[in-house]
């Protein structure tokens, strides 16, 4: 059985993940409409990637004999001031998400719960790929000023992006 600290802040992650997906599925749309489905479709595999690690911790709470409970979404940004701001918003975002999933650990720790600790250790590792990869993009958009030729290049590179359920 888990613990109920454990438990309440499993469930708050679940309602994060669920948020980071809608957030993205927002930036994806975002995207389309200013005619860049290159990095819509890489929003829209970031928003499976989200809906993946929500149902990863509902499982998870599950298989401990915990009670997931779904609160209601809520609103996200629609409007940004181009593909740069989405993008250092994305990163200022995984940061939120790396240091929301650091506190779990912390709680974990302070609960003695060591099966949550292993299962959180994937989310951790994962935390440092997600920044990685928006940095890079981000400092490819800072290289070209998120405009002219070189957007139009990296969009035709994003349109390559496919989601791939990770082994567990």
């Amino acid at each position: 059985m888990i613990n109920s600290k454990v438990e309440a802040a499993l469930n708050e992650q679940i309602n994060a993940e669920f948020w980071s997906a809608y957030l993205y599925l927002s930036m994806a749309n975002y995207f389309n409409s200013i005619g860049l489905s290159g990095f819509a479709n890489w929003m829209e595999v970031q928003f499976e990637e989200e809906v993946f690690h929500a149902r990863k911790f509902m499982s998870y709470l599950n298989e401990r004999g915990g009670r997931v409970l779904l609160k209601p979404i809520e609103e996200v940004q629609t409007e940004w001031e181009g593909t740069l701001n989405v993008f250092e918003d994305t990163l200022a975002h995984e940061e939120k998400v790396t240091s929301l999933v650091n506190n779990l650990m912390d709680i974990a720790i302070k609960e003695g719960d060591h099966a949550t600790k292993s299962f959180l250790q994937w989310f951790i590792d994962e935390q440092v790929e997600e920044e990685a990869n928006v940095s890079e993009i981000l400092d490819s958009l800072r290289l070209i000023n998120g405009e002219g030729h070189g957007l139009f290049m990296m969009d035709k590179e994003m349109k390559a992006r496919a989601f791939v359920a990770p082994a567990e």
